[in-house]
This record gives structure tokens, C-alpha cells and sequence, in this order.
């Protein structure tokens, strides 16, 4: 007969021997992983990975983990931190409130004052949203306004530098800096529709801007080819007062949209606003500027956004960085950070920066070594983390009572946003992951969930960092089909 503690050590012998077995295969990457970044030209440096198992009580060992505890640039990735910390602090209901006041009487329709828009941060004011908050004044009376209408986007820091300093592209709408009171994105979209029968493709625009003139036609090519058809138009942007287009338009091309960052975006607001409210039939006989709210000032409404588990859908399906940025700064004007230093800054960027910190710390354990954020899109170069803290935060997020909000912003591999794009080869992962996509010069990457065949879901992250990761999106796709195909565990 075997004495108990000659079995319990046998047991713990053949135990360690496991971990010791997994530990190894866990290292290893996949074969089919192995192979797409030969083709790619990729060294196993250039990437990191963590895929572990969610939904599990106790600390569950990693599928697969190759360089998780290396921090790297993690590009859009990082928007999974903003968004769940900011889901977890302020709620899924939680919305932006933009306060409308008065500095006057109204007296048979006109206002004896000042009209204040007070921004706080919403990033859904679009022209829509412009349009019936506008409704929503006249609504109350007010059809003159003997004053100005002053618009305060006091609460958020003046940018520093310009949109195109991150990779000079100020015309590209994913450049546009955080604005207290953002309307529209600080952005046009151009519509080409092409009129064969007067040789002409006819300009439409989203938004009127006061003293702005668009072409409203640009003559059509003889070819059809629709390449490079943003090229082919020759367009000139650099006068705030006249967008340009020298070029020619491809008649093959149909109907196309351009969605353009407008080269002057600090009187975007003021040039906005005023075309509005006159398009609208009303009466201004001031002008509209920007200001901060006078002493003294009425409210007359509050304008609300939709919810936050709307918003972020936005911001993650689509990587919509500046709807990021603007949550980000929220965060650092509406929650407070624990234990702030008493000399520490105390602008919204900062209290941002420790508040997410402060959350990653708490709820997934990550170091500062392995975690820092900068303003929260990751449109940055100084954003990193490790696959490891980014999976334990996806493992944390997954038991937390916002988990459906956050997993169902998410992409959804090759259904919608921008894990939709063509050329993607999902295999056995086709509709059955909720991946954030992130890329940058230099940097690519995916993370979120997979549906494994056997039944289990994992948290999966896997980064490239590189002079080549442009060519990583294959090494990314065969991993999350490998992670998919998990029947025979």
C-alpha cells in the first residue's frame, strides 16, 4: 500500500510537469503563425502575444504567451483602456450634458443679450445635433439676437502645436485636436456625384461654413479608372476661404464621399455656428465668437448626448481617435484621481492620465513598467503596454458588469467596422471575435475576444512592433484563426 504522502508527491511531481510541459508549448508560436511572418519578413522579436482563457474562476495559465511581459507601442489598441475604464468609472448610461445659457431678457422673440454654448467634452455634436440644439433655442422664444453668441471650449486645455505635427497629414479628420466644445468633428465631407451629360462632377458638402466658398463642380476625366481618384483631383486646401479641386474627377467612380479636416479649425466653430443659426431663419446682429461664459449668465437648456455605451461603440468599431481623445480629457475633468499628490498638475490631461492608470492598476495588476498612456486614442508615440497587462485587463472587463457594452463595441471579424476591410482571412474565426484593430507607421495589432470551436473564449492580444509591421496583417489573422480552431483541447 502506497503511504498518502508518497501519492501526494507523485501528484505534485506529475503536476509540475505539466505546468512545465504547457509552459513550453505556451511559448511556442503556432506553426501557421511561424510561417506568415517568414513571409512577412518578421523576426519573433517584432512580435508580442497573450491569449488566455476568460470566464474562469482562479488564474487560468496562458494558451499561447510569446514576449507578453514586453512593453510596446500598442497604437489604437489603447483605446481599450479608455473605453473600459471610462465604461467601469462613469457607467454605460452615463452622456455629455452642453449647457445653453443667456445673458439677457427675451422680450417678442429677441434676445437682449449674449447666446453661451458651453462645451464640456460631448464629442457626437454634429451638424444634426448642432441643427436641433439651435431648434431647441428658437424653440424657447428666441428668433433675434441683439448680442453675440459666444461659444466657451474653455474646459479642455488649447492644443499644443498643429494637427498634421503627428504625421503630417492636417488634412486627414483622424488628426483633429480635442475641443471642449467639438462640433462635427471639425470636419467636411465632400460628395462627388458625376453628371456625364454636363461633363461635370457635382460638389455637395455636409455643412455650410460663413464665409467659406467650396467648388460646387470639378470636370470629369476620360478615363475610368478610380485608383487614385482623391489624386486625380489636384486638390487645394491651404485657403481657409476656398477649398480647391484643379483636377479631374473619374466618371467610373460613381458617387464617392471625402471626408476632409478643414485647414483652419479654430474658427470652425465660429464659422459653423453662424451659418446654422442663420440657415435656421435667425437673427444675429452681433457676431458669434469664441469666449468664455459671462458672470452672471442664465441657463436656458442643456443639450444631452446619447449614452456612452453608444459612443464607444463609435469609437471602437470605427477607431474614431478624436471621439477617443475627448473621453480621454472627460475622464480627467469628471472623475476624480486616487491618491493625487498635492503638487501634482491638475489639468485634465494629467488627471486623465492617472486616472486610467489608477483603474489598469487596480483591476489588472499591471505595473507602470509594462503600461503608460498618453492621450488615450493612441495616435501617439509614447503609448505603450504588454500584451500581458492589456489580456489581464480584457480578462478583468470580461467579469465586470459592463462586459456586454465593451465586448459589443467592438469589431466584429469580417461583419462590421474596421474588422470589415476586404482581404482579411478570418477562416474559422469568421464572425466568432470581437477584435480592436490598431495600426501605425510601424506598429499594427489586434485584441479583444474569440470564440473558440470547443466552446471556451479567450482574451487575445498580439502586437507588432517594426519597421515591416505593414506587412504583419496575415501573422495577425492566421493567430486569431489559431485561436478560433481550439476543438481538439
Amino acid at each position: 500500500m502506497t503511504r498518502p504522502w508518497v501519492r501526494w508527491r507523485r501528484k505534485a511531481a506529475a503536476a509540475l510537469l505539466g505546468t512545465a510541459v504547457l509552459g513550453a508549448a505556451a511559448n511556442e508560436l503556432p506553426a501557421s503563425v511561424q510561417a506568415a511572418m517568414k513571409r512577412a519578413q518578421l523576426p519573433p522579436e517584432a512580435l508580442v502575444v497573450q491569449v488566455i482563457e476568460v470566464g474562469t474562476p482562479g488564474a487560468a495559465a496562458p494558451r499561447l504567451s510569446h514576449r507578453a511581459q514586453q512593453p510596446v507601442n500598442p497604437a489604437s489598441l489603447m483605446k481599450l483602456y479608455t473605453t473600459g475604464a471610462a465604461l467601469e468609472l462613469l457607467g454605460p448610461a452615463w452622456a455629455w450634458a452642453t449647457p445653453v445659457l443667456t445673458t439677457g431678457a427675451t422680450v417678442d422673440g429677441v434676445l437682449l443679450g449674449d447666446l453661451v454654448i458651453q462645451g464640456r467634452g460631448d464629442p457626437t455634436l454634429v451638424i444634426e445635433r448642432l441643427w436641433l440644439l439651435m431648434r431647441q433655442v428658437q424653440a424657447r422664444g428666441i428668433r433675434e439676437i441683439r448680442g453675440d453668441i459666444v461659444l466657451d471650449g474653455s474646459a479642455f486645455p488649447a492644443p499644443n502645436g498643429e494637427p498634421g505635427d503627428f504625421d503630417g497629414e492636417r488634412y486627414r479628420p483622424y488628426n483633429v485636436q480635442p475641443d471642449a466644445l467639438l462640433l462635427n468633428l471639425k470636419s467636411i465631407t465632400l460628395t462627388f456625384t458625376p453628371d456625364v451629360a454636363r461633363g461635370v462632377a457635382r460638389v455637395a458638402s455636409d455643412v455650410s461654413l460663413a464665409g467659406v466658398q467650396i467648388d460646387p463642380t470639378v470636370p470629369l476625366g476620360n478615363g475610368g479608372d478610380c485608383g487614385d481618384w482623391r489624386g486625380a483631383l489636384k486638390p487645394d486646401f491651404t485657403d481657409p476661404l476656398r477649398l480647391r479641386l484643379t483636377g479631374l474627377y473619374p466618371p467610373g467612380c460613381g458617387e464617392k464621399s471625402w471626408p476632409i479636416a478643414y485647414a483652419e479649425p479654430r474658427s470652425y466653430n465660429v464659422r459653423l455656428v453662424e451659418a446654422v443659426w442663420r440657415d435656421l431663419g435667425g437673427k444675429l446682429l452681433g457676431r458669434v465668437r469664441d469666449g468664455a461664459v459671462p458672470a452672471g449668465a442664465q441657463p436656458l437648456f442643456e443639450a444631452s448626448s446619447p449614452p456612452l455605451a453608444s459612443v464607444i461603440r463609435d469609437i471602437n468599431k470605427f477607431s474614431n481617435n478624436v471621439m477617443a481623445q475627448q473621453l480621454f480629457l472627460t475622464l480627467g475633468l469628471t472623475v476624480a484621481p486616487v491618491n493625487r499628490p498635492a503638487s501634482a498638475p491638475t489639468g485634465p490631461a494629467e488627471a486623465a492620465r492617472e486616472v486610467v492608470r489608477g483603474q489598469v492598476r487596480s483591476r489588472a495588476g499591471c505595473s507602470d513598467a509594462e503600461f503608460s498612456i498618453d492621450n488615450g486614442s493612441g495616435l501617439s508615440r509614447q503609448s505603450r503596454s504588454s500584451a500581458r497587462c492589456m489580456a489581464a485587463w480584457l480578462q478583468a472587463l470580461w467579469a465586470s458588469p459592463v462586459m456586454p457594452e465593451l465586448a459589443s463595441s467592438l469589431p466584429l471579424t469580417g461583419i462590421d467596422g474596421t474588422a470589415r476591410r476586404p482581404g482579411r482571412l478570418w477562416g474559422a474565426a469568421l464572425g466568432r471575435a470581437h477584435l480592436k484593430t490598431g495600426s501605425l507607421r510601424d506598429a499594427m495589432g489586434l485584441a479583444g475576444y474569440v470564440l473558440g470551436q470547443s466552446g471556451r473564449r479567450y482574451a487575445l492580444v498580439v502586437i507588432v512592433n517594426h519597421p515591416n509591421a505593414g506587412a504583419a496583417r496575415p501573422v495577425l489573422d492566421a493567430l486569431v484563426q489559431w485561436a478560433a480552431e481550439d476543438q481538439d483541447r
